[in-house]
Parts: structure tokens; C-alpha cells; sequence
């Protein structure tokens, strides 16, 4: 990097931020840099900023419970209501389209709207559903919960990544995604424990009442303690969101009190940013009110903006997938890993019934402990390493952070992904005891979850302003991929045999993952030749941080 365009910050690529003040010590730099009004989320008190995003992650550890409780109830389902393992795998498949679908058709109302909105309504929709599911009755029933469930619930995976991006710093990120990824997969995986303990204990309806309670009690928590995390001035203030000033350079001293002039200025006002570009700490203007709680649990806060503005992120996504690299390689692993999980999970709830295994309902919900404990482990060597990593590789990059800092750490967990795949194909295609499929089922949460975190904190962090577009088409690419794997799995294992296709997954994996190498050395230069298209992206988006909306 040029002395003159390490002077000048909006020449940098998107992504690239002053993480590290080497003239006072070291100390971080603010990023993205907060503004001096109380009420940004970016300037909450710990607590609040804790609270909201706990909040957010049990949001996610009920969706994902709901959506993944379902497989330890398909023996009793099987038995009770005559539905066949082809028509309840079809069932789940119809699911994972929906999950592909609920983000561009739901998330553009997390933008206008608000966050809050979203969390609420989504919650009473899928306590209805719960109930519905309790009472299912028909094959139509079945298909319909399945669809429904999943269509509301393919919010959860991009709306909390939303919520990191409006209250954290990049500096934290990397930690905070890894909570994320971490409750995810408490409900992901203890979900189905739970259940099988259920199912055999009251009774595979109970599942759902009990998933109705915990949405009836979530809804209660939502409405009176759940704020919202979207800020603009526009919104607080009736004003434009300032654009970046320019930094001082050594040779601009002379210019030091105009400078002071202006940020006096820009204090007083309530709007925009710290008075330090390079700031190290949160400057506020104590002057400005606070909200009342009344206000800061206001049901919807509107952005301005158009119809086509709102629609146009039901489809913009999908044009991001093209156009921006780091958009499509992200959704392409987050694909693949979320993918073959999903096969995992079908394959067990399929497989451990019938013999030599003959599983019941409560011993297949335990093949999930394994990957939860994995899952535990690695985030928790993965969220701090991220975050520490960055920090020292920005200290030797003269304090400058570049997004692909973080890829380097998913090095360390790509071995653990073809062990963990292949010892669970392999005992399952040769009948070798649980204990082996257990470990291998684990290796395999060991090697992903890290990977998974690291890449979406890698997106947020490259390009903030059109997260939730970004979040978007991982989604929809996650769950298409997912969709197409369950309805071909059947069919793939008897056509080529248990081990082939898990040889096949490895074999893909280790190539999808591995390219991750090409970003680590070419993404920077990826991101500069992509910085006017994200401009143009994020100028479209309903308020952001760093840019100005483009007129209609």
C-alpha cells in the first residue's frame, strides 16, 4: 500500500480498515467508526449489546430445534401415521427449498423495517405452526408444516449476522460469530436429543407442544426486551448520513483548527461520526437524548424509500452471486458443508433404525451429542484465535486490516473434514459399531463449524453495507444445494454404494475448501476490482453506515 493511499482511507477497497493505532500504543481503532449520538448501537453499554444479541441467538436455537427436532420423530411417524422414510425424506427436502426461498422473500422487511419486526412476527407465525405440526393429521399436513417452518425459518440465518454487523466491531466479530455458529448448533444438535428423549417418553406430538411453548414464552421476551439494532440519522435525526472526511496527512497540520471547527460542529449536531477518524475509543455527545424505552421498542422503524427499492432486494442477491467473487466462493463452502451435514443427518435417521444398529427414537436424538461436543470445542479455540490473529497480523501490516487475515485460520480445520466424512461412511457402509460412526460424525462438526464462522465473519467484514443481500444468497445457494443432495441421496447410494459417495463428498469438500487459499493471497485485488460495484450495491441498500443512497 502507498504512503498517499495509506493517507487517504477512501481510496482503500471494501474491507480494508486502521485496526491498530501503532503512534498510541497499539491501541484498536474503532471499526466501523461509531457516531457520537447515545443512541447508535455501535455506543450501547455492554449489557444492552449482550442482551440484544443473546436474545438473537435464542432465536436461533429455537428455529434451528424446530427445523432439526423433526428426524428423531420419523420412526413413530412411520409406525403411527403409515408415512414412509421416502415420503418423510421428501418432506425434509421441501423444507430445505423453502429455507431457499424465505430470505429474499422475507429479509427485505428486516431492511425497510427493521430487525425487531421480524424477530416478533416470526416468532407468532412459528408458534402457530408448532401447534399445527402437534395436530398434523395427513400427508398434506406434513408437507405443508415442513414448507411453512422453514420458510420463516431461513430468516434466522441471515438476520443475526445483520445483528453483529449493527452492534459489534470488527475486532469482535470473529468471536461473536463463533456464539452464533455455537447456539446454532445447540439447536441443531440437541435438538434432536431432546426429542428422541420426548418421543419415547410422551410421544412424538409432544415434540411440537413443547416447541409451542418455547415460542409462545420467545414471543413474550421479543416484544418487551428485543430493540431495535437498525440505526440511521435519518431515522433519529431527519438528516443524511455523513459521508467519511477526509483524513489529515503530516502536511496538513496547519489545518489542525479548522478541523477541530468543524468536528465541534459535527458534535453539536448529533450526526456522524467520532471526531477521530482513527478513533480508539467511543466519543459521545451526552447532550443528545436518550430514547425511551417506549420509543426503543417502537414495532417497525421505516426507512424511506420506494416499492422497486424494497423489491429490488428480493432479486438483488442473486445478481450479487455473480458479480462479486467473495459472495459466490462463500456461499459455494457454506453450501457444501451445510450440505453434507444435511445428508449426515438423513442418512442417520434413515440408516440407525433398521439393523444391526436398531436405534429407537432416543438413541438416534444421542448420535447428536458428538458433533454438538465437537462443535464446542473447536469455537472455542476458533472465535478467539480469529479475533487475535487478525489483530496481530494488522500490527504487522502497520495497523492495516485486510478481510482475508481471518482465512488463515481455517487452515488449521480442513484435515479433521475428510477424516470425520470417511470414518462415518465407511463404518456405516461396513456395519462397524456406533462408537466409530460417533467419532467420525464429530470429526466432521470439529473441522466445519470453525470454517463456516470464519467465512461469514470474512463476508461481514469485506463487505458490511450489503450483508444482508450477501447473507441472502448464501442462503438461497445453502439450502438449493441442500435440497438437491436430499432428493438425490437415495438414489446416489444405491446406484454407487455407501462408500463411493462419501468418497465423492470428501474428494469435493477438500477442493471447495482448499481454494480458500486463492483469497487468502488474491482476494485484496478480487475486492479492488469489485469497489465500485460494491458502492453501487451498498448505495442501493435502505441506510448504511459509509455510503450515501443512490437516487431513485
Amino acid at each position: 500500500m502507498s504512503a498517499a493511499s495509506e493517507c487517504d482511507p477512501e481510496q482503500w477497497p471494501p474491507g480494508t480498515v486502521k485496526l491498530e493505532d501503532l503512534f498510541r500504543g497499539g491501541e484498536i481503532i474503532l471499526q466501523p467508526r461509531p457516531t457520537v449520538d447515545p443512541n447508535d448501537p455501535l455506543n450501547w453499554a455492554p449489557w444492552r449489546k449482550y442482551l440484544n444479541f443473546g436474545l438473537a441467538c435464542m432465536y436461533v436455537v429455537f428455529v434451528f430445534a424446530d427445523i432439526n427436532a423433526v428426524t428423531p420423530t420419523w420412526g413413530p411417524m412411520n409406525e403411527q401415521n403409515g408415512f414412509s422414510y421416502e415420503l418423510l425424506n421428501d418432506s425434509y427436502a421441501a423444507g430445505c427449498a423453502a429455507l431457499a426461498i424465505g430470505g429474499p422473500l422475507l429479509i427485505p422487511f428486516a431492511l425497510k423495517y427493521g430487525r425487531r419486526p421480524v424477530y416478533v412476527f416470526s416468532t407468532i407465525a412459528q408458534f402457530a405452526i408448532a401447534i399445527w405440526t402437534a395436530k398434523l393429521q395427513t400427508v398434506g399436513d406434513l408437507v405443508a408444516v415442513n414448507t411453512l417452518n422453514c420458510l420463516f425459518g431461513a430468516l434466522s440465518e441471515i438476520i443475526v449476522q445483520m445483528t453483529v454487523a449493527d452492534v459489534f466491531f470488527v475486532h469482535q466479530r470473529g468471536r461473536m460469530n463463533s456464539y452464533y455458529i455455537w447456539f446454532l448448533n445447540i439447536g441443531g444438535s440437541l435438538a434432536p436429543l431432546a426429542a428422541g428423549y420426548i418421543t419415547t417418553g410422551q410421544g412424538w406430538r409432544w415434540v411440537w407442544w413443547w416447541m409451542a411453548i418455547f415460542f409462545g414464552i420467545s414471543f413474550l421476551i421479543y416484544a418487551f426486551m428485543f430493540e431495535e439494532t437498525k440505526y440511521s440519522s435519518k431515522v433519529y435525526h431527519g438528516t443524511d448520513p455523513l459521508a467519511l472526511p477526509e483524513p489529515m496527512s503530516p502536511d496538513q497540520q496547519d489545518t489542525k483548527d479548522d478541523s477541530k471547527t468543524s468536528d465541534s460542529k459535527t458534535v453539536e449536531t448529533g450526526v456522524g461520526p467520532s471526531t477521530d477518524i482513527y478513533s480508539t475509543a467511543n466519543e459521545i455527545d451526552h447532550t443528545i437524548p436518550m430514547r425511551t424505552y417506549r420509543q426503543r421498542l417502537a414495532l417497525w422503524s421505516t426507512s424511506p424509500g420506494s416499492f422497486s427499492k424494497f423489491a429490488l432486494h428480493s432479486y438483488q442477491p442473486l445478481v450479487m452471486f455473480f458479480t462479486i467473487p467473495a459472495v459466490f466462493y462463500i456461499s459455494l463452502v457454506y453450501s457444501i458443508i451445510n450440505a453434507t451435514i444435511t445428508v449426515m443427518i438423513t442418512v442417520l435417521s434413515e440408516y440407525l433404525y433398521e439393523p444391526p444398529y436398531n436405534f429407537n427414537s432416543a438413541q438416534v436424538g444421542l448420535m447428536s451429542l458428538p458433533p454438538f461436543i465437537a462443535t464446542s470445542l473447536s469455537l472455542l479455540v476458533a472465535g478467539p484465535l480469529s479475533d487475535w490473529s487478525i489483530l496481530y497480523l494488522a500490527k504487522r501490516n502497520n495497523g492495516v486490516y485486510e478481510p482475508e487475515m481471518r482465512l488463515w485460520v481455517i487452515a488449521a480445520f480442513i484435515p479433521f473434514i475428510p477424516a470425520g466424512l470417511w470414518m462415518f461412511g465407511f463404518g456405516l457402509a461396513d456395519s462397524r459399531p456406533w462408537p466409530l460412526l460417533a467419532i467420525g460424525y464429530g470429526l466432521l462438526s470439529f473441522g466445519t463449524a470453525p470454517i463456516s464462522s470464519i467465512s461469514l465473519t470474512y463476508l461481514t467484514d469485506a463487505y458490511t453495507d450489503i450483508v444482508a443481500d450477501s447473507m441472502v444468497t448464501i442462503t438461497v445457494t445453502r439450502n438449493i444445494v441442500a435440497t438437491v443432495f436430499v432428493f438425490a441421496i437415495a438414489p446416489w447410494i444405491d446406484g454407487i454404494g455407501m462408500k463411493n459417495v462419501f468418497v465423492m463428498l470428501g474428494v469435493l469438500m477438500i477442493i471447495i475448501i482448499c481454494s480458500v487459499f486463492v483469497f487468502i493471497y488474491c482476494g485484496k485485488k478480487i475486492r479492488v476490482r469489485t469497489a465500485s460495484r460494491y458502492r453501487y450495491y451498498a448505495g442501493r441498500q435502505f441506510d448504511t453506515r459509509t455510503f450515501e443512497e443512490l437516487k431513485d
